[in-house]
């Protein structure tokens, strides 16, 4: 590859191989090497910018989660050497809570969970990512609710007016990476799949859907069949009925012993103003950040990961109603 350390055989190779470089062999010195000095970092908690920040909060979680280790399940991935590549990263982390740190006193509770990072390289360096941890799931196992959780962290920001604002179009930096995915089939299929749920025609479901179709969604749920497919997208939708629902990127591959897959990322963007997947409509303006993988088989979609983080939409409906 072009511009890259010759001991990547290809792109998902340099993905999980730097991954656990960073992670669990402790290099987190090369975090000045693999991420570019001024890297754009969103998350639905909040954007950062510049590797400094990315080295500071990669030694607190390991400080927190000193066993952590990050399976590479897949990589999903579009572009060129030459041009730069995109990379949709899905991980499955296991970890114990054994320091203090962001998410409260030691509890020494064994986790399991994934996040999808959507990563831009160029030249060996990242330098543009979009990043989903299943935060449900992490605070869920450490014995949390959800939304109690998210009250917690704003009372130990400092409250209201001084908690860190989740992300949202207002508070976005704009990185390097412009493009917008690929062409290929299969993204075209799911990016499909989807824009007809969002637009409330969910009999798409048992028609793409296997019936045997494995369901990972947030909160550490596993769930199957297209009936789980359709409770969850259903709960999600009439919480925000009139949120505008963007694809902002989208990938389709073909490749040699794997199924057809697909990677989208996109964004739900309006008013609490349903009931739902959050309770009771509060008002609050919401924007959530969501990255799907699907993958697909001779009877249609047959497994699905889709990922957000519940606490950042209960942090911006604790925001609103205060």
């Amino acid at each position: 590859m072009q511009g890259f350390d010759p001991k990547f055989k290809d792109f998902p190779d340099y993905i999980i191989g730097i991954t656990k470089e960073i992670w669990e062999d402790r290099g987190l010195a090369t975090l000045h090497e693999y991420y570019a000095k001024d890297i754009v970092v969103r998350m639905p908690s909040g954007v950062s910018t510049g590797n400094q920040g990315v080295i500071g909060a990669t030694m607190a979680t390991l400080a927190e989660f000193p066993d952590r280790k990050l399976l590479g399940e897949d990589v999903i991935w579009s572009g060129t050497p030459e041009t730069g590549m995109l990379s949709s990263h899905r991980i499955l982390s296991t970890a114990t809570h054994l320091g203090d740190g962001g998410f409260g006193a030691a509890t020494g509770k064994p986790l399991v969970y994934r996040i999808i990072a959507d990563c831009h390289a160029r030249n060996n360096a990242i330098d543009d990512e979009w990043l989903v941890r299943d935060q449900g799931a992490i605070v869920r196992q450490m014995g949390w609710d959800a939304k109690a959780y998210a009250a917690d962290l704003i009372a130990r920001e400092g409250g209201p007016a001084a908690a860190t604002k989740p992300l949202c179009p207002e508070i976005d930096i704009e990185g390097p990476y412009k493009g917008r995915g690929n062409d290929n089939k299969w993204g075209a299929k799911y990016a499909a799949i989807l824009q007809q749920i969002m637009t409330a025609d969910l009999s798409v479901i048992p028609i793409e859907y296997d019936r045997a179709v494995q369901c990972e969604y947030p909160g550490g749920i596993t769930a199957y069949g297209p009936d789980a497919a359709d409770r969850f997208w259903m709960a999600l939708r009439a919480a925000l009925p009139n949120a505008t629902f963007q694809i902002d990127h989208q990938i389709g591959r073909e490749d040699a012993m794997m199924p057809p897959r697909a990677a989208l990322r996109w964004s739900l963007s309006g008013t609490h103003d349903g009931w739902g997947m959050f309770g009771p409509p509060t008002g609050a303006k919401i924007y959530l950040l969501g990255i799907c993988h699907a993958e697909f088989g001779p009877r249609g979609l047959r497994r699905e990961y889709a990922l957000f983080d519940e606490t950042s939409v209960w942090k911006q409906m604790w925001l609103h109603t205060g």
